[in-house]
């Protein structure tokens, strides 16, 4: 396609069939944050506790954290277009539930206390799905485009992510001012049928495995082996995963626009968006302007500022220094997304491209979920503002370690 043909990091999108895969993205990760969003927003009013927002990320934690290997071995394979598509669709059915128990008729029906129990099983319902579709959406990459231009694909991907992301968060808040938590709920689930439309039009893709005799655990340890070997590989996840789980602060914005910033829910979306906001940033400037070189020392510095950044939101009770520490936050992030979603691209055969990814999974996605749950028994345990900088100095220290542990990574430059 001309239109895209002057601009070489756009170069994957030449391909009419990646086109329509971002789009499908961008509508599914949109609704995917809008979802969490507005479940973690309506629990807080709901309950008045952080700690519960914890519980929904520990709901969604769990079937991640038990299926993601096995998610792999399925992977592999399976025609991943078709897997991801009936992922989208059972998503869509999760979403349809929300809009149910949240309509005025039904939802008068439980009490505060029955109410998130419900929001809970959605939850877990998801977390199975995404267990499937987060590893299936970065293995379907490399069939749509040439090997040649997959960093290239991978970033692109990656900035629809964001794009997405921040306009799931902060819509979110000015959807529920405008419209209430039911019809948020209503136009989420536009979008995941839109979503699931783009995909339709994706020819289905051949069968990669070169082990399709081979039992599901064996399959397993294969792809377990090779992230385990590659020390690269093994140590940017690990540095990621502990950042996140005790870095996150996501499950505590709730909490801190309500009562430390005493902001309303457009601010709340905002402050929620301001973390992907940095991290798209980061993301255009680096596709613009590539890092060529010590990318691997780079990224510890990166986390590094991110612990930095987490401690000042902790300290801070005025809005605008909070959104700016989560915004570098954010760019930050950026960084770390980059460099590892180029090393898993470029180093994994396609014939394990799906168990891989559920390992990425397995470190990276449930982290999110555990570290939300930590982040809320953390400020019931410590108090909000204490858990944050506790985070804050855990993730810094995480980072010295991991500086002195993995000298394969700090040198590693592509």
């Amino acid at each position: 396609m001309k239109l895209f043909a002057g601009s070489p990091g756009l170069q994957p999108l030449q391909h009419i069939e990646f086109r329509r895969f971002i789009i499908a993205r961008f509508f599914l990760i949109m609704a995917l944050r809008m979802l969490g969003t507005v479940a973690a927003y309506q629990l807080f009013q709901i309950t008045k506790d952080s700690f519960s927002i914890g519980l929904a990320g520990l709901a969604e934690f769990i079937p991640v954290f038990c299926l993601a290997l096995y998610a792999g071995h399925v992977i592999d394979r399976s025609d991943k277009r078709t897997l991801l598509l009936r992922s989208v669709l059972i998503y869509a059915a999760c979403t349809l539930a929300m809009v149910i128990i949240t309509s005025p008729s039904v939802i008068d029906v439980f009490t505060s206390k029955t109410l998130p129990w419900l929001f809970y099983a959605i939850i877990f319902c998801t977390g199975i799905i995404r267990a499937f579709a987060g590893p299936t959406t970065h293995a379907l990459i490399a069939q749509l485009v040439p090997r040649d231009i997959l960093p290239l694909a991978a970033n692109i991907s990656s900035s629809t992510w964001l794009i997405a992301s921040i306009t799931g968060h902060a819509s979110s808040g000015f959807l529920i001012a405008w419209f209430g938590v039911n019809k948020t709920y209503g136009i989420i689930l536009i979008y995941v049928l839109i979503s699931a439309f783009f995909l339709m039009r994706i020819e289905r893709k051949p069968i990669l495995s070169k082990s399709m005799d081979v039992s599901a655990w064996q399959s397993v340890r294969e792809g377990l082996r090779f992230v385990y070997q590659n020390k690269i590989m093994l140590g940017a996840l690990s540095l990621d995963l502990f950042a996140v789980l005790f870095g996150g602060v996501v499950a505590l914005v709730p909490e801190f626009a309500d009562r430390i910033l005493e902001v309303g829910p457009i601010g709340f979306g905002w402050l929620n968006a301001a973390i992907d906001i940095g991290s798209i940033i980061t993301i255009v400037l680096m596709t613009l302007r590539p890092m060529k070189r010590k990318q691997g020392e780079r990224l510890f510095y990166a986390v590094g500022g991110f612990g930095v950044c987490v401690i000042l939101f902790g300290f801070s009770d005025i809005y605008w220094i909070s959104f700016g520490a989560l915004l570098i936050a954010g760019m930050f992030d950026g960084v770390s997304v980059v460099i590892r979603g180029t090393i898993l691209q470029l180093t994994t055969p396609d014939h394990m491209r799906g168990r891989v990814s559920s390992v990425n999974s397995l470190f990276i996605n449930s982290s999110n979920e555990l570290g939300q749950f930590e982040s809320g028994f953390a400020a019931r345990a410590l108090g909000t503002v204490p858990s944050v900088i506790f985070g804050g100095c855990v993730t810094l220290i995480v980072v010295v370690i991991t500086w002195f542990r993995s000298p394969s990574l700090r040198k590693f430059e592509y």
